[in-house]
């Protein structure tokens, strides 16, 4: 059970940096763009990490207060319940 919720993390957390550079090259390029709803879906279903690293790797959603605090606050929101649950060892 624990090695496949590492291989779900791992996973959705890529999809979460991906998602992140994709949503930023559509910005530059002036192109439709990525609903900031799926940006925190991927957020919510655990992918916080990865979209917070993709946020400041491409100085991406950086001026907005609703990523900057909501992400963290989410990502903090999942350890706690991956601890609590034993799903990752700390």
């Amino acid at each position: 059970m624990i090695k496949f919720v590492l291989y779900y993390l791992i996973l959705i957390n890529l999809i979460g940096v991906i998602i992140m550079a994709y949503d930023k090259r559509r910005a530059i390029n002036h192109k439709w763009r990525v609903p900031e709803a799926h940006l925190f879906f991927i957020s919510i279903i655990f992918g916080s990490l990865g979209s917070i690293v993709g946020m400041f790797l491409f100085h991406h959603k950086t001026k907005h207060l609703k990523f900057t605090i909501g992400m963290p606050l989410i990502l903090i929101i999942q350890v706690i319940i991956l601890y609590k649950f034993r799903l990752i060892l700390f």
